[in-house]
Order: C-alpha cells, then sequence, then structure tokens
C-alpha cells in the first residue's frame, strides 16, 4: 500500500469515528466501545477491499458484511454514510421511532445492511451459509464476517467455524475484534477465552493476528487471505475498546456510554475537535 491510499484510509477511519461519536452523542447514549474497536477494520474493508456499489445495494455481484456482533451497528452505519450509502442526517436518527437505524442492523431497514444481526452468535452461522451459496454459485464473491470476542462466548460460534473450516470457505474471511472486554467487565475474567489464535489455529485455520488500529497490516492481512486457497481464514484484531479516542479507551464501562455528564460530553467534543483538525490537515 502508498502513502497515499494509507492516507485516503486514514482519513475514512477519522471521518467514522467523528461520525460515531456525534450520532450517539445526539442519541444521549449507545455501543460506543464496540464500535469504536472496529473502525480502522471498517475502513479498510470499504475504502479497499470490498466490491460494492452505493447507488445499486442489492447489486448481485457485491461482497457482503455480516457484523454479527451487531451491537456495532453505529459504526456500519457511520462508514455507510461515508461511503454513500446513505445520507448523514439519517445518522441522527438512530433508534427513533420509526427509524431505519435501529441499534442493531436490520437488513430489511437499510441500504447497505446485508444482514440482520444482534442476537450474539447467529451471524456467524449466517455467514456460513452465505459463503456456501456463493462457492455452489461458482462466484468469486467474498463474505467478510465480524465477531466480538465476547460473543465467542456462544456455542454457535464455534459450530459455525467448525463448518467453515471443514468445508474450507476461504471465500468467508472470519475476522475476530478481540478487544478484550465485554458487557460485563474484561473477557479473561468473564469466561477465559485463553488464546484464540490457538483455538481458530487449532480448528483449522489460517490464522492470523493484526493491531487493530493499523489500517496497513489490516489490509497486508487481508491480502494474505486472498492468497489461501486450501484452508479457512481468520484474521485476529488486537484492539482496544474504545479505540483512537483515550478518554472512552480508559473508561471501564464502555461497552455501552451515556452521554450524561460534562466529563464524557467535553471529552466527546475534544475528541471530534482533534480528528476533525486531522481530516481538514489531510484533505
Amino acid at each position: 500500500m502508498n502513502e497515499t491510499e494509507l492516507n485516503k484510509l486514514k482519513l475514512l477511519s477519522a471521518k467514522i469515528r467523528i461520525d460515531v461519536l456525534k450520532m450517539l452523542e445526539k442519541r444521549g447514549y449507545g455501543h460506543l466501545g464496540g464500535s469504536l474497536s472496529i473502525v480502522e477494520l471498517l475502513s479498510v474493508l470499504y475504502g479497499k477491499h470490498m466490491k460494492y456499489d452505493p447507488k445499486n445495494p442489492n447489486w448481485e455481484d457485491r461482497d457482503m458484511l455480516v457484523l454479527s456482533k451487531g451491537h456495532a451497528g453505529p459504526g456500519v452505519y457511520s462508514t455507510l454514510a461515508n461511503v454513500g450509502f446513505i445520507e448523514k442526517e439519517m445518522l441522527y436518527t438512530l433508534n427513533d421511532g420509526g427509524t431505519n437505524l435501529p441499534s442493531h442492523p436490520d437488513r430489511m431497514k437499510t441500504p447497505g445492511v446485508d444482514m440482520t444481526t444482534g442476537s450474539l452468535g447467529q451471524g456467524t452461522s449466517a455467514a456460513a451459509g452465505i459463503a456456501t451459496g456463493f462457492r455452489m454459485l461458482g462466484s468469486d464473491q467474498t463474505v467478510y464476517l465480524i465477531v466480538g470476542d465476547g460473543e465467542l462466548n456462544e456455542g454457535q460460534c464455534w459450530e459455525a467455524f467448525q463448518y467453515i473450516a471443514h468445508n474450507k470457505l476461504n471465500n468467508c474471511v472470519v475476522i475476530i475484534d478481540d478487544n478484550k472486554k465485554q458487557l460485563d467487565g474484561l473477557t479473561k475474567d468473564i469466561c477465559n477465552p485463553f488464546c484464540i489464535e490457538e483455538k481458530m489455529t487449532a480448528f483449522g485455520f489460517d490464522t492470523q493476528v493484526v493491531k487493530g488500529d493499523d489500517e496497513a497490516a489490516i489490509s497486508d492481512a487481508i491480502d494474505k487471505c486472498k492468497e489461501v486457497k486450501d484452508k479457512a481464514v481468520c484474521i485476529i484484531l488486537d484492539s482496544i475498546k474504545g479505540q483512537g479516542v483515550p478518554f472512552f479507551e480508559q473508561m471501564d464501562a464502555n461497552h455501552s456510554v451515556k452521554f450524561d455528564s460534562d466529563e464524557v460530553i467535553n471529552a466527546t467534543h475534544e475528541a471530534i475537535k482533534e480528528l476533525e483538525a486531522f481530516v481538514k490537515e489531510g484533505e
């Protein structure tokens, strides 16, 4: 990746992060931590690797995204707005009555959403089915599956992983957001996942670990996945809940944040100010 391409992705990451912060502040609450931890991933997917057409969201030959950790919907919504699927004004309708932007993605409501998710674990099976369909059709399409580390508590994930690995569905890129936290605390304290890399490798995956805030490394990992022909593929993001905003990275209860204090609101405004300055300078 050359410097121009990398700068483009970093600018997209900043724009996505700005819109996540703005839309959740407007709502007054929301799933901030897990949305921010996948910002760079979403930037790389939509800014470089995925095949899609914002003017034709149901284009049959598109690549697909399954956000199994559906509570990170604000991250995807912000991305869709920045690449042209929806208008940015729509972001501020999050969770409103009758909105087309529900808390968790709904493919029947939002242009660009390929799978309805939210009940943790189920997206893994959906992605496995999509990948199977692509293979049966002889298509070169790819489905990208984003799974949370806390979500791995769900046995359905491992059933789907075993199926994906057994069938060598390398057209399903499994991406695990290892941000080390879930709703009630640290993953190691709630139900220790031990070494996710070793577990996925043991399940039969070609597995890579990359820093979750490094666009170049994420892109390189996806390129390597595309070179694997005879195994299932998995990327583990070594990420931080609340990634990209130090105040939220250090917040203990950052799974879902309430914007109900001067401290939180001021930190949000300061982060937005810094990110917007970065974007202005970069453009």
